[in-house]
């Protein structure tokens, strides 16, 4: 929810011209087998990649095989759930309410804390169902990025695989 809210926000206001790019990003894990976006981040992660790489060089370990990894991967496969619903619900919240808070002299923090987040309620309440109940389902990011190594990479869903 800290990536999707202002990632939401953003996509909902921005009058960016990278708008459609970004949503079709943020969508893309919606139509990619999750094997196939766990292997890309495992080549992104890896001692190779571009990001585990550029860690290595300034000395710190990649992110291949580790919880971190995991926590990338699974952030990065369901933010369609957390970003589509949280953009609905600021799209429906429409700008009236948020230049009446401004006409009574809310700054931009104030307005989004006690006008948006209230009125939005609902859309957080799904965002976070919906991503929630896909991150602990989700099996092929996590197998490709951590593998199923006991006490660093063992999580539910590799769990369950490794029972039957």
């Amino acid at each position: 929810m800290v990536v999707a809210t202002p990632l939401a926000w953003w996509l909902t206001s921005g009058r960016s011209i990278y708008r459609t790019a970004v949503q079709a990003v943020v969508a893309l894990p919606l139509v990619l087998p999750p094997t196939v976006l766990g292997f890309y981040l495992l080549i992104a992660l890896g001692p190779r990649g571009f990001i585990g790489g550029t860690l290595e060089d300034i000395g710190l370990h990649h992110l291949a095989f580790t919880f971190e990894g995991i926590l990338i991967g699974s952030v990065l496969y369901s933010l369609p759930f957390a970003v589509q619903p949280l953009e609905q619900a600021f799209a429906n919240l429409g700008r009236r309410p948020i230049e009446v808070a401004a006409s009574l002299g809310a700054g931009v923090i104030d307005r989004f804390i006690s006008v948006v987040l209230p009125m939005t309620k609902s859309g957080f309440i799904v965002a976070m169902t919906l991503t929630f109940a896909h991150t602990m389902g989700e099996f092929g990011v996590v197998l490709m990025v951590g593998g199923n190594i006991p006490g660093v990479t063992h999580v539910l869903s590799t769990t369950i695989y490794g029972c039957y």
